[in-house]
């Protein structure tokens, strides 16, 4: 299964973008489907998630408030809608995704998402 995220973009700060993330070829409706990102020099770091059997949410506290994960479980697809886009918030973006059920505290774990997208670049300038 290969994720596709959709490409990214250059926006200005504060502006807004929305990703998505079909998964073709397999149905992650009762598992975890999550964005994490990684900006230049850094580690991958967690953006956010969403499970299937409840939509049950959890976010990054730097991205609380400002971005939103929803799904479309027909469609088999993630999203990630930023909004107020700071230059931190440059980076390149992954969607992943498990057909397992992920407990909420340990949805950040990369370590449990067995499937990957192959990243899109998103940058903001101030």
């Amino acid at each position: 299964v290969q994720l596709q995220a959709s490409r990214g973009g250059l926006v200005q700060a504060g502006g807004s973008l929305r990703l998505s993330c079909p998964a073709p070829g397999r149905t992650f409706s009762r598992g975890t489907m999550a964005w994490f990102r990684q900006a230049p020099g850094k580690e991958r770091e967690f953006v956010a998630a969403i499970r299937g059997s409840t939509c049950t949410t959890s976010y990054a506290d730097s991205v609380k408030g400002r971005f939103t994960i929803s799904r479309d479980n027909a469609k088999n697809t993630v999203y990630l809608q930023m909004n107020s886009l700071d230059p931190e918030d440059t980076a390149v973006y992954y969607c992943a995704a498990t057909t397992s059920i992920v407990i909420l505290t340990a949805m950040p774990s990369r370590a449990l998402y067995d499937y990957w997208g192959q990243g899109t670049l998103v940058t903001v300038s101030s």
